[in-house]
């Protein structure tokens, strides 16, 4: 027991003990199996309720708390003069807070980000004219997929301080054209065509309910207005379909799409000199 004891109390530096050390490590490792545990949970109760980021950035904190309280704790153990280390520390941070401004704004956008939540992974956004797929969604920054396929990284501070227009947030969607016939067409036949078109397509929606009337009586031809929802997932088919599909079937029934023309009047009649 003696020769324990003295082993424990064996100095390997300044006041610093085999003891102190061991201690260290035991608190290092207590930490490090209640970070794993306190995580688990977290996983197990909250996988349901948030999105993967958002539990990702919530065990980054939970982990670094521990580690830090855990490595503060020990400092003194190991003789280090905790007091020396805030004093530099905030120096430091000072120094650094001002050349990491726009860091600190991008981190806390990026954590307000995913508190509200207006964009998600997979969706399809607008953000300053930036559109394409939310590719993921990171503490300092957002990927997008342009539609183009180029890679966009966005700082998270545009996308929190700029006007988002989410495509795919709603369930619905809806989509419009106006058609042009010839003012010798049969505007009503015209009407019922596209009413009947829009009604055999299973994924335009009765409600709310397709709108199409005369909106206009323009220059060059009787203009129709064409109102249809869809289902976003298959908003851009349906309106790329039933676009074709209105173009061909007024054609087979005579109606046809005209060609911007104009009708000159003139005053008097024109003399044409005719060389002898």
């Amino acid at each position: 027991m003696s020769f324990i004891h003295k082993f424990l109390n064996f100095k390997l530096y300044s006041e610093v003990t085999v003891s102190d050390i061991l201690l260290s490590i035991l608190i290092l490792f207590i930490s490090t199996i209640l970070i794993k545990a306190i995580n688990l949970n977290l996983r197990r109760f909250l996988k349901d309720k948030l999105e993967k980021q958002e539990l990702s950035l919530i065990e980054k904190v939970v982990s670094y708390t521990i580690l830090g309280i855990a490595i503060i704790s020990i400092l003194p153990m190991l003789g280090i003069n905790i007091s020396g280390i805030l004093v530099a520390g905030g120096i430091a941070g000072i120094a650094l807070g001002f050349a990491s401004q726009k860091v600190v704004s991008n981190l806390l956008s990026g954590v307000f980000l995913m508190i509200e939540r207006p964009i998600r992974i997979g969706q399809q956004l607008d953000v300053e004219g930036i559109r394409g797929f939310v590719e993921d969604i990171n503490v300092i920054s957002t990927i997008i997929r342009t539609y183009d396929g180029l890679y966009v990284r966005v700082p998270n501070e545009k996308v929190f301080t700029s006007s988002i227009t989410n495509f795919v947030a709603h369930v619905v969607r809806r989509f419009e054209y106006t058609v042009g016939i010839r003012y010798s067409d049969d505007a009503e036949k015209a009407l019922r065509i596209i009413k009947s078109l829009i009604e055999e397509n299973p994924f335009a929606l009765k409600n709310p309910e397709p709108q199409v009337f005369v909106d206009n009586l323009g220059d060059n031809a009787v203009e129709i207005k064409v109102r249809i929802w869809a289902p976003v997932q298959v908003w851009y088919s349906v309106k790329m379909e039933l676009l074709w599909k209105i173009k061909k079937t007024l054609e087979e029934n005579g109606i046809e799409i005209p060609f911007p023309q104009r009708v000159l009047w003139f005053a008097n009649d024109v003399k044409i000199k005719k060389n002898k």
